[in-house]
């Protein structure tokens, strides 16, 4: 995983994403999807570079990052006033499309 490419087109892709889903949080989306790839970014990188070197499969990355969904705390989101139930399905979006984009940038 080329490290600044790859983690700003993450990055653009997140926001773009969530922000057509849920158009009125987008500024909300933006500071939330930054604070989740400042804190994980060393591992996207790690687990990334794993999977292109087959150390580790596809559906092992894909439960490392569903381990990732405790630092997902979407504090602007809740101070945005938005329930349990969105936050958890805008969480689980971000972890798929977070598994879609680094899947195809690193098996291509």
């Amino acid at each position: 995983m080329e490290k600044n490419n790859s983690i700003e087109e993450l990055k653009k892709a997140l926001v773009d994403t969530l922000g057509k889903e849920y158009n009125d949080l987008k500024p909300e989306i933006q500071k939330d999807v930054d604070d989740f790839i400042q804190k994980s970014e060393a591992k996207l990188i790690r687990w990334t570079t794993y999977v292109a070197d087959a150390v580790l499969t596809p559906s092992e990355l894909e439960w490392l990052l569903k381990s990732q969904q405790a630092i997902l705390t979407l504090k602007a989101l809740q101070a945005a006033g938005i329930s349990k139930i969105r936050l958890n399905n805008i969480k689980k979006r971000i972890l798929e499309t977070t598994f879609t984009l680094l899947i195809s940038t690193t098996l291509k």
